[in-house]
């Protein structure tokens, strides 16, 4: 079976993040470590880490990734906004490396009317200082964006670019289809499927993919709009999942929902039995 699940609460500990996944039939899982509305949280006491690895042992939960706090935008043109989303996010890699977690989910960020290439400067310089400053055994993420308003990371080509700046950054990608889906690649047939990986192998290559967020959308290609929508029942389909999951490049790489989650989680448990439906693991 392919590692998918869901983005899964901290509230009351972050441990109870593998109960709750556990409930719904996760065997992958993604979290924030704090509140991801705050720049500071809570520190992570010896205790709570301890806890916290013991439950994910136990849950026989393999990967597990962590997302970035919104507040954090390394192409801010603000000094002081840009200087702060850097220690933030060094503390959040810090976070990360307490909990035994080895990848953090990043959005690039926005230029708010700089420009792209000084946004996508500002984000290569700042990485540069958080590689050299956070913790070596974690690395980031950096997951494509649907391009509304500022955003930058709608191209594979703008990912691209940020990593080729940071030779000694240790680099992933996180593919968000909704994201990719709102950013006009199309991933609903076969033929724009093909296309859309074509681009990201010739601009990235498929092996630096290391996460998948599965999100249908709720508005059309191109619409540079980010609403998720349950797996299936918005304008990507079920054919363009179904691809997804089917795709032997990266059927080992775990694959997070970011859609509504419904009382106590149920419709997570609906969308992860449409994509092992789709996977075609019901048939094996």
């Amino acid at each position: 079976m392919q590692p998918i699940g869901a983005h899964m609460s901290i509230a009351g500990g972050l441990d109870l993040a593998f109960s709750r996944a556990a409930k719904i039939g996760c065997t992958a899982v993604q979290i924030f470590t704090k509140n991801a509305n705050r720049w500071q949280g809570k520190p992570i006491s010896e205790a709570a880490a301890c806890s916290f690895r013991a439950a994910w042992r136990q849950s026989g939960i393999a990967p597990v990734i962590a997302h970035d706090s919104y507040l954090i935008n390394l192409a801010a043109p603000e000094k002081e906004k840009w200087q702060k989303s850097i220690l933030a996010l060094v503390g959040e890699m810090e976070r990360c490396s307490l909990l035994g977690i080895p990848w953090l989910v990043i959005h690039p960020g926005a230029h708010v009317g700089s420009g792209e290439a000084s946004g996508l400067q500002r984000i290569g310089a700042a990485l540069r200082i958080v590689f050299d400053q956070a913790p070596s055994q974690v690395g980031i993420l950096l997951e494509n964006t649907a391009g509304s308003g500022t955003m930058l990371g709608a191209r594979f080509a703008h990912l691209a670019e940020i990593m080729n700046q940071v030779p000694a950054g240790r680099f992933g990608v996180c593919l968000d289809t909704c994201h990719a889906f709102a950013a006009d690649y199309d991933l609903s047939t076969a033929a724009g499927y093909d296309a859309t990986m074509g681009e990201l192998q010739n601009e990235i290559g498929c092996e630096k993919v290391m996460a998948f967020h599965l999100n249908d959308s709720k508005k059309g290609i191109g619409c540079r709009v980010d609403r998720h929508e349950h797996i299936g029942q918005g304008a990507i389909g079920e054919e363009g999942f179904r691809l997804l999951m089917r795709d032997d490049r990266f059927s080992a790489i775990p694959k997070i929902l970011e859609t509504p989650k419904g009382e106590d989680d149920g419709f997570d448990f609906m969308n992860l039995a449409t994509l092992r439906r789709l996977a075609g693991e019901e048939e094996a």
